[in-house]
């Protein structure tokens, strides 16, 4: 009975594609914003159902679409994907980012059979005496004559997430936070378990020293393929008594781009709010409104995603409520391959100007919330957008750069070793069968000579310096000439788009490095050139490799 259950689950769990699942709630504001203001608020260690939530969102698909499962959940893997060992090759954990206004979650790949760390360390600091000093009542006082930068507040926090059996995942975290000297902790212990396809159920416990003990239940639901429920309920014991909390979420797929949530909170803050999110492969919108007490505001968010190799994104939000407005612009940038700096400057009436760095490294996240001014001064704005850009240039060419080139040659090195056995072995074969061909490239020459056709003058194949190389990089290209020329079909020579160290006659003289095919022909009497890139495909002749000797 028990193996039909979970083969049913397998099943539907196929079957699925675009149903969004969220087992968590997350801030539907930057997720800076929400480290850097619980302190503020004092609500670093209220249950999740009291903060002011929304639910974090993914890259959106619905079940018609082809792409992967669309999937929601507050920095924990889904637990429906480790119904069985096969499902459980495909869960994904997932790091959280801010996006100008939601919490982002983008799956990445890890194995389901090891527990899943996650870390978050926040470090607040206070800046504003560069800005606003006090310099007629101190100017009397020794050292005053520097400016004071302080660090007023801390967080750190980390979570193990340890999958059990095929259905039940055991969660453990804890946190730790300080601000002006007056601190916290807390510890937390979930157990999850997939009661069905459809849905997962989640029993937390928790205690902290300045909070009494927690007790949490969060239920999931899909009802249809592109709609869900969420509910989360706790209840906080404390010197005040106890305090219930609960958060119901209502969220549907609109297209398949685009989810629209409606959320309902009661207990401490209670609120009521909407939000729409919009994900495409080049940009990221959210339109949210709340309406609750005390806190009641509206939010537009907006990000641009580039296309290039450093994932560059651009990003800006506005949001407005009762108590203030707050404009919010920045930029991240992948460093190196796991990790992604970014940095956001914040302007907000009556919160002053703010500079707020943060570094995602694998599954750990380091947050530099930078205070400058309580006020509006074009001067904090101007430092706080033009000294990122310069510190960051700064080290990307002195630092950044030259360590991945290091590491780069270190790899290549490594991989050259590993492969020196096989490159002389294949060098080797190539060698033989160059001496092979040696008789069929007489007589194709020969033919071709005859109707003043194709014939390969030189060619080269490997890694080519030019002026733009560094000084100690070398020439690493073999002579290709007799296996180009034996390929050469009724004046003819076509090479489809793959690497062409497959090619009879062909190795890979620069393993690792990228390599190019130059070619000089003759055609008709002519001398042509032409170079191509290694898994470029290739036509030969073309009017337009031809050499103009002319003048």
């Amino acid at each position: 009975m028990e193996e039909q259950q979970k083969a049913g689950l397998q099943t539907t769990l196929r079957n699925i594609k675009g149903r969004v699942l969220v087992n968590n709630l997350s801030v539907l504001w930057p997720v800076e914003n929400q480290q850097a203001c619980e302190s503020e608020e004092g609500s670093s260690h209220e249950p999740q159902a009291h903060k002011s939530a929304l639910p974090a969102t993914v890259t959106l698909c619905p079940p018609w679409t082809t792409k992967q499962p669309l999937l929601t959940a507050s920095l924990c893997c889904n637990p429906a994907a480790r119904v069985s060992r096969q499902t459980r090759a495909h869960t994904r954990s997932f790091s959280s980012e801010s996006s100008g206004g939601c919490a982002i979650v983008h799956p990445k790949p890890v194995s389901s059979e090891w527990p899943v760390d996650k870390g978050t360390i926040s470090v607040g600091i206070d800046a504003t005496d560069l800005f606003d000093r006090y310099e007629e009542e101190y100017e009397d006082v020794s050292g005053s004559g520097f400016p004071q930068i302080e660090i007023n507040k801390m967080h750190i926090s980390q979570s193990i997430e340890a999958p059990l059996t095929a259905t039940d995942t055991a969660i453990l975290s804890g946190s730790l936070s300080t601000q002006n000297g007056n601190g916290g902790g807390s510890i937390n212990f979930a157990l999850r378990r997939v009661t069905s396809a459809k849905g997962w159920g989640e029993l937390e416990f928790g205690a902290g020293d300045l909070q009494g003990p927690l007790f949490g239940l969060k239920l999931f639901r899909n009802l249809t393929p592109r709609c869900f429920v969420t509910t989360n309920c706790a209840l906080q014991f404390s010197s005040r008594g106890i305090r219930p909390g609960l958060t119901t979420v209502l969220a549907r797929n609109l297209d398949k781009n685009t989810v629209g949530y409606l959320q309902w909170r009661w207990g401490i803050q209670s609120a009521m709010n909407t939000s729409i999110v919009r994900d495409t492969k080049t940009s990221h919108f959210t339109v949210a409104l709340q309406l609750g007490v005390p806190h009641s505001f509206a939010l537009v968010s907006y990000q641009h995603k580039f296309q290039d190799d450093e994932q560059t994104r651009v990003k800006g939000s506005l949001k407005a409520g009762f108590f203030g407005t707050v404009v919010e612009y920045g930029a991240e940038r992948k460093i190196s391959r796991h990790s992604v700096l970014g940095a956001a400057v914040s302007i907000g009436v009556p919160q002053g100007v703010s500079l707020k760095v943060k570094l995602n490294r694998a599954s750990q996240t380091y947050f530099f919330p930078i205070h400058l001014t309580d006020q509006l001064l074009p001067s904090a704005v101007f430092y706080a957008t033009v000294g990122p850009l310069v510190v960051y240039f700064a080290m990307h060419r002195l630092v950044i750069r030259p360590y991945l080139r290091a590491q780069k040659e270190k790899e290549l090195e490594k991989q050259r070793e590993s492969t020196a056995t096989d490159i002389l072995q294949k060098k080797q074969e190539a060698e033989a069968a160059v001496r092979l061909m040696q008789e069929s490239v007489r007589r194709i020459i020969e033919a071709e000579e005859s109707r003043m056709g194709l014939i390969i003058v030189n060619a080269w194949y490997g890694k080519f310096v030019n002026d733009k190389s560094r000084k100690n990089e070398k020439v690493k290209v073999i002579d290709v000439t007799v296996p180009l020329q034996c390929l050469v079909k009724d004046s003819k020579l076509i090479l489809t788009e793959a690497s062409k160290a497959g090619l009879p006659g062909f190795y890979d003289p620069c393993v690792g490095e990228e390599k190019n095919l130059k070619v000089l022909y003759q055609f008709r009497g002519v001398l042509h050139q032409v170079m191509a890139l290694d898994s470029e495909a290739l036509r030969i002749p073309k009017q337009s490799h031809r050499i103009d000797t002319d003048g």
